[in-house]
């Protein structure tokens, strides 16, 4: 409860005060003073309206204490009580509806003054809830460098005045993509860790569909949000099939489809109809009609890799990529064979992108020992091998080359 308290805490007290640390700071009182009182008093009725009226009483009584912001408290009051005459923001939230000011703060912590790193690290910070250490675990960097990029984030905002508001009708469509860009990179680094002891991070990529969840329901018409969702959930669904009991990965022709969550996947293949319904396919939503092919196939074999590749084309058409065309590769060959995927992947050799991306080498690796290359597909392991982030990677890396 407190996960999920914590965003709309955040948001609301930054649009009242127009202070992120203040409110970062007053939230997590509140929080301590909730772990405080409830064991021995009871949850109340409404906890999220408890801890937002704690919160404030917090921050009123921190600025009081500080006479530079003598002026400024006068006219927060003066909101307060103009915004008590109304159902708090948390009401509105136990009600079922999240509150504007989450939305708001998604649109901050993304604005396009802030470097592209920073807005992922504020957003894990603040809407995921993640700690510094956790988010420089995440950014594979030093706990100071993660402060130090969080801090130079938030001056950025408070010094460039960047507006606490949810972008116009005329703005939405060029900020949108960049709010999106950052959730998807959240779940990127949770369904594919690029460093440390597992394959998966699956605190991340669960925060990151959580994240998701909420800019769907604050923007239900956008079809590209529920394409977002959509793609996260066909995915995650198979997040139990993917490990070995070694935590070793397990490719999707090998994979337990029993074990993959198929009222996630449900969901998702619904949100793929909302996100390709009215309009041309955004990327999002092309990227989940693939996942959901994937997902509603009973095996390799019986998949539809027609339709992947013709998806795939337009998705190289909607944002051209090397790694959307390792991707097209690779359906082209399990529909036309080895021989077409290995050359459609040689084509890309130059791709100075390639390099350190261990998938392109494997594929390459599959598909000449398909071929009989054993040679060839032994000098692509090794190069997968030397890029690999994690150790599970490099653990079946090692055993194919064995083999």
């Amino acid at each position: 409860m407190f996960r999920e308290e914590r965003g709309l805490l955040l948001a609301s007290l930054t649009r009242r005060f127009g202070d992120l640390d203040l409110a970062e700071e007053v939230t997590s009182e509140a929080i301590e003073a909730a772990l405080r009182h409830w064991p021995a008093e009871g949850v109340p009725a409404r906890p999220g309206a408890w801890l937002l009226t704690t919160a404030r009483r917090k921050a009123v009584d921190r600025l009081r204490r500080d006479r530079a912001y003598a002026a400024r408290l006068a006219v927060l009051q003066a909101d307060a009580e103009r915004d008590d005459a109304v159902a708090p923001a948390a009401d509105a939230a136990g009600a079922g509806e999240l509150p504007d000011e989450r939305l708001q703060l998604f649109f901050t912590c993304t604005h396009p003054a802030l470097a592209a790193e920073d807005r992922t690290a504020l957003t894990l910070r603040c809407l995921a809830g993640l700690t510094t250490p956790e988010v420089a675990r995440a950014f594979l960097v030093p706990t100071a460098t993660m402060a130090q990029r969080i801090v130079r984030a938030k001056k950025k905002i408070r010094e460039a005045r960047i507006p606490f508001r949810v972008p116009g009708p005329d703005e939405l469509p060029e900020r949108l993509p960049g709010v999106l860009q950052v959730v998807y990179s959240v779940f990127t680094e949770g369904y594919a860790a690029s460093s440390g002891p597992r394959l998966q991070r699956l605190d991340l990529a669960e925060e990151a569909v959580r994240l998701a969840r909420i800019l769907h329901r604050l923007l239900p018409a956008e079809r590209e949000t529920a394409g977002l969702l959509a793609l996260l959930l066909l995915v995650h669904a198979r997040r139990d099939a993917r490990t070995g009991p070694e935590g070793e990965p397990v490719l999707l022709e090998e994979q337990d489809r029993g074990r993959w969550d198929r009222a996630m996947i449900e969901e998702g293949r619904d949100l793929v109809v909302r996100a390709l319904t009215g309009g041309p396919a955004g990327p999002y939503g092309v990227q989940a009609a693939i996942a959901a092919l994937h997902d509603e196939a009973a095996g390799v074999e019986s998949t539809d890799w027609a339709q992947i590749v013709a998806l795939y084309d337009v998705l190289l058409a909607l944002m051209p990529s090397p790694v959307v065309a390792v991707n097209r590769a690779v359906a082209v060959a399990m529909r036309d064979g080895p021989g077409a995927g290995l050359a459609l992947l040689d084509a890309l050799a130059g791709e100075p992108r390639l390099r350190a991306y261990p998938p392109y080498a494997v594929a390459r690796g599959d598909l000449l020992t398909r071929l009989g290359r054993e040679g060839e597909a032994a000098v692509a392991y090794r190069e997968a091998l030397e890029a690999a982030g994690t150790e599970p990677e490099r653990a079946a890396l090692r055993r194919k080359l064995g083999e």
